[in-house]
């Protein structure tokens, strides 16, 4: 079981640890997270409180989109409750009837270009809650859907922690076996994509660059639990949230991987890195790296590692 310990120094140079609490009342989780949601999990804020209608009767506690594109359902629970888990599922039936209206919602909400790139591929629930059983993280591991588990604590001086406990992107097979047979399906089946890919394939890995790529696949899949996600036009690795964003650039014979870094927190390098605040790009991440060699990989290391130590 993850476990997330806090510790704060007192006025003696002591590490005290902090002790958590859960919330009076679950509106006051939901209040607070819907303020912080794109900051916190990387999905924008949709509706709270959504009506599902009469065939799926009930009100979802928050729906939004992510960074990612995909329609999320989100469930709190002020306790350790399993029936999180079964309403969540129960949402996602919903919005499986539902997609016209929630076209509607995100065209209304976040325009017109956030509802035409809507990923329906990838539907996610994110489950909040004081806690899980072990029967819930079983059952992550063995139903379809696409599920987070996140823990949450409040501690004094107005501190929030949230905590992934279990993640599964509809695969009852392991984190690490799972990663690694996205990485080898994308390597081995996609074609050498010529310059000026057509919309679509540019999530593919082209020939030359296969190699580096794995080299940094494995770097970027070192951290633990990481989903890899083959996207439309980028492969997305992703904790929480994205943590990085690796693009492909045959014509130039490089990689592009966009980290979710402030850039203000580390040392950009003309041609090899750059601050990529206000700059639209595709994927996410705010501290863009160029790799055309091994040894470029090897100096962007501290990078990934610093951006993987904050997730």
């Amino acid at each position: 079981m993850a476990e997330l310990r806090l510790f704060r120094r007192d006025a003696n140079g002591q590490d005290v640890e902090l002790s958590g609490s859960t919330v009076a009342l679950e509106v006051e989780l939901q209040r607070r997270v819907k303020a912080g949601l794109e900051q916190m999990l990387g999905i924008r804020f949709l509706a709270s409180e959504y009506p599902t209608g009469p065939w799926h009767p009930g009100r979802i506690d928050t729906l939004g989109l992510d960074e990612n594109g995909a329609p999320v359902v989100i469930e709190f629970k002020k306790g350790s409750d399993s029936g999180v888990l079964s309403q969540a599922v129960s949402y996602l039936s919903w919005l499986d009837s539902a997609h016209h209206e929630f076209e509607v919602l995100v065209r209304r909400v976040l325009g017109a270009e956030a509802a035409e790139s809507i990923d329906w591929r990838r539907p996610r629930m994110v489950c909040i809650a004081a806690g899980f059983s072990h029967h819930d993280r079983v059952a992550v591991q063995r139903l379809p859907e696409r599920i987070d588990l996140v823990r949450y604590r409040v501690f004094d001086g107005g501190l929030l922690s949230l905590l992934l406990v279990d993640s599964s992107p509809g695969s009852p097979n392991t984190a690490v076996s799972r990663r690694h047979r996205e990485r080898d399906a994308a390597v081995v089946s996609a074609p050498t994509v010529p310059a000026g890919p057509a919309p679509g394939s540019a999530g593919l890995v082209p020939e030359c660059l296969r190699d580096l790529y794995a080299e940094l696949d494995d770097a970027l899949t070192a951290w633990g639990e990481v989903e890899v996600a083959a996207l439309r036009h980028y492969i997305a690795y992703r904790r929480l949230v994205n943590v990085a964003s690796v693009l492909f650039r045959p014509r130039h014979e490089a990689i592009l991987v966009y980290l979710r870094l402030d850039p203000g927190s580390v040392v950009l390098e003309e041609g090899f890195s750059r601050d990529m605040r206000g700059i639209g790009h595709l994927g996410t991440g705010d501290v863009e790296v160029r790799l055309a060699s091994a040894d470029d990989l090897e100096r962007a290391t501290p990078l990934i590692r610093k951006a993987f130590e904050a997730a």
